[in-house]
């Protein structure tokens, strides 16, 4: 049991879990030095999620608990980095609309709860590609949104907000599927033939 919960995979999900508070604590300070840590933080998390993933196939260590820490992680990560965005009140600077916040929020609690519905009724949801592509673009956003700042002439909060509305659309689009994916899964499991 303890080589199958101990896996670099499952470690570096874990590793994503323990980098939310620094970041969380480094948003507490306005100035670019703060930013620009909390941006470095979260895009080293976020490349983590590529490589437990990467490391689990290669090395067939792909367990019950990573398959449930690493969406956790990610789900974690994104939340937390999105709260205190939302809720950070810059002077005289734009923030990020709640009710954005509130949209991805609702669906990442909808998919973890259907999730959690199916693994009852044993069946097993994989992460579909629609929401790697989702976390693709919420990683671009929330980097760029840390940063926030004009770096080399690029404003990155208009670049942030840019991808945090398109990776709104992907997250819904993705969760309206994972819930068509059990609802289908279920009937079929109810009414066999």
């Amino acid at each position: 049991m303890r080589a199958v919960v101990w896996t670099l995979p499952n470690l570096l999900s874990l590793l994503r879990i323990l980098i939310i508070p620094v970041i969380v604590y480094l948003l507490n300070f306005p100035d670019r030095r703060s930013a620009l840590m909390a941006a470095a933080l979260f895009i080293f998390a976020s490349i983590t999620d590529y490589f437990d993933g990467y490391l689990a196939r290669r090395t067939r260590s792909v367990s019950d608990l990573g398959k449930i820490l690493d969406p956790l992680a990610d789900k974690l990560l994104v939340a937390s980095v999105l709260i205190m965005l939302g809720a950070m009140d810059r002077p005289n600077e734009p923030g990020v609309p709640a009710w954005l916040v509130v949209v991805i929020l609702a669906r990442e609690l909808a998919v973890t709860i259907i999730r959690g519905i199916a693994l009852t009724e044993g069946i097993v949801m994989q992460a579909e590609k629609l929401g790697k592509y989702k976390f693709i673009l919420q990683a671009f956003a929330l980097s760029s949104l840390l940063l926030h700042y004009n770096y080399w002439g690029l404003d990155f909060f208009a670049a942030g907000m840019y991808f945090l509305a398109l990776s709104a659309v992907v997250a819904v689009w993705s969760g309206i599927n994972y819930h068509v994916r059990f609802f289908r899964m279920h009937f079929a499991r109810a009414n066999p033939g």
